[in-house]
């Protein structure tokens, strides 16, 4: 193992999209509304984007506004809700949403009552199917009781809290102090309320973890049980993100095989106990949606990671909010007055795009398929000697099985899923310097 991380801990992307965004273009992304009014149904899933966080955490690489000032929060959901009305009207039809995803920043840096006039200005133009799924992303120190109430009363049973890590040390190091207990308390409050799935997000590769302080995070966290577990790897990016990321040095960083161990110990611990591998970076237990999904090879994953959903629409509301047609993919203005500005105006705030060619719908559902199913399927006209040159190395290396239309990811190669997505990405030339575009795959 020790020399096949050495070999493949290169720089490559996550894989969120296809092309990947540093090859959108920068300009106006033209004739977004014929892109959105042509799609095949109006079902749809729903990012929300609140950018707003009480304090910086070093380790984010989220698009996010740091302030101690909720005089914001009303005027940015008056925005977000004209922007919605300008979808709809584009539409030309009430909506059918079939899943909503709060995500930031700090979605919970809102108030309760904040909360609720968001969600009911959406519901107010759109439909609601017979199954839907409502999800958001609670900081556990400033998650109370009433947001998880308001939240479930409108429909809402799946919430993630950002765990990291419980080393005072390295909450020091990420500027992130949050005691184990006030996790406990919003889990088992969001229990007793009915959520149906709860998740605890960890991120291994953050400056100062070892084994014996991560393998402590992980038996706390699973001593609260929680139905879905996230399992990120720190993306160090400095030159992207700005001074957050600079707190601390590369020094201070596990990295290599010493990273990778600390995933392996959390892998074993977890399916010890019941968890099951779902992707990458995600654990479910057998009864959760999102391990049913894998296993009927309906998972799905777009912008707001994976999902149980497949709507054909994903539309991102708020400042750097993403959606995505299939055919194409916006980006929204990234600064939050800019973005204020313009929905004010009456303008989407689309600002980036891409829109897909035949054989990049080809090559977005084979990496898809290789997130999603760790197996991918291609069709004829893909063979070439280059390909089966890099397949066959991967072969050799023990991380896929290969025929010349199709593969398949080993146990040993999930964990360099990454890598093998790279081989059918047409927009990185052999050998290209991506240090300065994305993190490292391990």
């Amino acid at each position: 193992m020790k020399q096949l991380i050495e070999k493949y801990n290169v720089s490559v992307p996550r894989y969120t999209s296809y092309p990947t965004m540093p090859f959108w273009k920068t300009e106006a992304f033209q004739d977004w509304e014929t892109n959105v009014k042509n799609a095949p149904q109006k079902r749809l899933s729903l990012y929300i984007h609140l950018p707003y966080c009480e304090s910086l955490c070093t380790f984010c690489a989220c698009h996010k506004r740091i302030t101690k000032n909720h005089s914001y929060e009303v005027p940015y959901i008056e925005a977000v809700l004209k922007e919605w009305k300008m979808y709809v009207e584009w539409m030309g039809e009430r909506p059918l949403i079939e899943e909503i995803h709060l995500g930031g920043g700090t979605p919970t840096f809102f108030s309760p009552e904040n909360l609720a006039l968001l969600i009911k200005g959406i519901l107010e133009w759109a439909s609601l199917p017979d199954s839907y799924e409502f999800s958001f992303e609670g900081h556990p120190n400033n998650t109370t009781y009433e947001h998880l109430k308001v939240l479930y009363d409108l429909g809402f049973r799946r919430v993630s809290f950002g765990v990291q890590d419980y080393d005072p040390q390295v909450q020091k190091a990420i500027h992130r102090i949050q005691p184990f207990e006030a996790v406990e308390k919003v889990t088992l409050a969001a229990r007793e309320l009915g959520y149906t799935s709860i998740s605890h997000d960890l991120v291994f590769g953050l400056p100062f973890q070892n084994l014996e302080g991560f393998t402590e995070t992980v038996k706390k966290t699973l001593s609260l049980n929680p139905d879905r577990l996230s399992l990120y790897s720190y993306a160090h990016v400095p030159w992207i993100k700005g001074i957050g990321q600079r707190g601390y040095s590369e020094e201070d960083l596990p990295a290599g095989e010493q990273k990778r161990t600390l995933y392996e110990m959390a892998r074993e611990l977890y399916e010890a106990n019941g968890y099951y591998e779902v992707g990458m970076d995600h654990f479910a237990k057998a009864n959760d949606k999102m391990f049913q999904a894998y296993q009927e090879g309906t998972l799905n994953r777009n912008f707001m990671g994976y999902t149980t959903t497949n709507s054909p629409l994903l539309i991102g509301l708020g400042a750097s909010a993403i959606s995505d047609v299939w055919s194409a993919m916006a980006q929204n203005e990234k600064n939050v007055e800019e973005y204020l500005r313009m929905v004010n105006e009456g303008k989407i705030p689309v600002v980036k795009g891409h829109l897909q060619s035949e054989e990049d719908l080809q090559r977005r559902q084979i990496i898809h398929d290789i997130m999603c199913k760790f197996r991918a399927e291609w069709p004829d006209e893909f063979w070439n000697e280059e390909l089966e040159r890099q397949l066959e190395e991967l072969r050799t290396d023990g991380i896929i099985q290969y025929t010349p239309t199709s593969l398949e990811v080993t146990e040993l190669g999930k964990a360099f899923i990454r890598n093998v997505c790279v081989v059918f990405d047409a927009y990185l030339r052999p050998g290209q310097a991506l240090s300065k575009t994305f993190s490292k795959a391990i």
